[in-house]
């Protein structure tokens, strides 16, 4: 990755990070504690930047990213037709882990996951667990 991706994939996390914290302070008073939002609505705040609305991978931010950001809705396919959902959990909550060709551009969610529900273990696992529905929801 060079400096210049290296800089935008951190300001665009820094970006998420903030608008999300101040959504979720804004909103705190009017929902449950334990409130964690959908996978749709998690996938338009965190995924749709470089995997796209409809996660085809061609979301604004693709274009400036070393790798293609992947097509979302045919992990099934590319699973032998079978949604792959501890592979998407772990990917979310680890990162994709090491690339043959340098450092991934996709970030780790489980940490920042991790900060926006103050280190609530059970509503950092509600929100993969609901991307990882909606995201089963969209499969082709």
């Amino acid at each position: 990755m060079t400096i210049r991706h290296g800089i935008l994939v951190c300001a665009l996390l820094v970006a998420v990070c903030a608008a999300a914290r101040q959504t979720t302070d804004a909103d705190k008073s009017q929902l449950p504690p334990t409130y964690v939002p959908s996978g749709k609505t998690m996938h338009k705040q965190y995924c749709a930047s470089c995997h796209g609305l409809d996660a085809k991978g061609r979301g604004p931010a693709a274009a400036s990213l070393n790798t293609r950001p992947a097509d979302l809705t045919t992990l099934a396919k590319r699973h032998d037709g079978k949604f792959p959902r501890e592979y998407v959990a772990r990917t979310l909550r680890f990162g994709p882990g090491f690339s043959a060709h340098g450092s991934s551009d996709m970030p780790v969610w489980g940490p920042i996951f991790q900060y926006l529900d103050n280190y609530d273990e059970a509503a950092v696992r509600q929100r993969i667990k609901n991307l990882c529905d909606y995201l089963e929801s969209i499969q082709e």
